[in-house]
């Protein structure tokens, strides 16, 4: 890989939150590139960038590959399926890509000498029973559950993270990634966000699990990259959550969607899933101290701007919406959708790998 080019491989990169952050580093003058076995990612959110030079997609499986070449300056792991409608589908697929895929990133990094990024979640928690939950609790998991196949995973590409950080002094960085939303989500994933706007925008009934009262804390996308970014520049090894810590029950979360698309949508009760927790709220202390981080969108602002994304694959499915209505702003909180602007017309300050400053702009303006 001769190029003077920071050299990045993004694993999952086909994927909603991977192929906003092939977007990103690219913007900020690397070669990306995205590896992704399409399982759960789709081309389409990269389509964009198959004519960029900076830009190499390999259509590939991480838990069966090691010849994804070396020389990568910076490798970020976002394989695996992220939604429970798609770990539960595939659940040997998604235990493999945390333990096989994820040795095998590790050998790519070591021989490297790359930096390494895991996208860790904050079902690490599982069902907690400390809230807000701090990157000091260890959780409070079913190992054997359903729902185990994706939490082990993951706590496992964890420990053997620390494992090779210990053993080899591998850079390694690990991000507990909280409920995060926008555009390049699947509509029929099975989270929650796409499937309240999805039932809202056809004025079909909300279907709630549980009786509501559970809660979840939502972060846009565009937050969650700026805090990948900043992580995988830092000199943190341990494990950093990053998320939006702006707490909502999921009847709440309902009636707002429903407000917010202007829908006539009624709400339905369903049974809750086993080990569903019921509270998830991140505390994100350690990412305001270490990398200068906190989300900067309120999540009405948030989901408003998502909505015309979501509007436009509903129709693109062949299911009928209901006609585009007026988003309401039921809060009175519009201040924040300026912040979204602001950051995409602002450099923003990063530090590169030899500690110094580096100000990187944005081309979205």
């Amino acid at each position: 890989m001769a190029s003077s080019k920071p050299q990045t491989l993004i694993a999952g990169g086909a994927g909603f939150l991977g192929s906003h952050l092939c977007d990103r580093f690219i913007r900020d003058g690397h070669h990306v590139t995205c590896v992704d076995n399409l399982l759960t990612g789709r081309l389409e959110n990269v389509d964009h960038l198959l004519g960029d030079p900076d830009f190499t997609f390999v259509h590939r499986d991480i838990s069966t590959s090691t010849d994804l070449g070396t020389g990568y300056d910076f490798i970020l792991n976002f394989a695996c399926p992220a939604s429970p409608i798609d770990y539960l589908r595939y659940p040997l697929e998604t235990l493999d890509v945390g333990s096989l895929g994820m040795r095998n990133l590790l050998g790519i990094a070591k021989a490297s000498n790359a930096r390494i990024l895991q996208a860790s979640t904050s079902e690490v928690y599982g069902d907690p029973l400390v809230h807000p939950q701090d990157e000091s609790y260890w959780g409070h998991v079913n190992p054997i559950g359903p729902r185990s196949v994706y939490d082990e995973s993951k706590r496992f590409a964890e420990a053997i993270m620390a494992s090779y950080h210990r053993e080899f002094g591998l850079e390694t960085r690990i991000a507990r990634i909280f409920n995060t939303y926008g555009t390049r989500m699947r509509l029929d994933d099975g989270r929650v966000l796409p499937t309240f706007i999805k039932q809202a925008l056809c004025d079909e009934p909300i279907s709630i699990f549980g009786d509501g009262s559970q809660t979840r804390s939502f972060c846009y996308v565009d937050d969650l990259v700026e805090g990948i970014v900043r992580l995988l520049y830092s000199d943190e090894s341990d494990p950093v959550n990053i998320g939006n810590p702006e707490e909502i029950t999921i009847g709440e979360f309902a009636e707002e969607v429903v407000k917010l698309t202007g829908s006539r949508s009624s709400i339905t009760y369903l049974p809750l899933p086993e080990d569903d927790p019921k509270v998830r709220k991140p505390d994100i202390t350690k990412a305001r101290v270490i990398l200068g981080w906190s989300p900067a969108t309120n999540r009405t602002d948030g989901v408003a701007s998502t909505l015309d994304y979501f509007f436009d694959e509903v129709s693109r499915l062949g299911i009928a919406p209901i006609n585009r209505r007026p988003i309401q702003r039921p809060f009175g909180r519009a201040g924040n959708r300026s912040a979204i602007q602001r950051r995409r017309s602002q450099g923003r300050l990063f530090r590169n790998r030899a500690g110094k400053n580096k100000r990187i702009s944005d081309p979205r303006t």
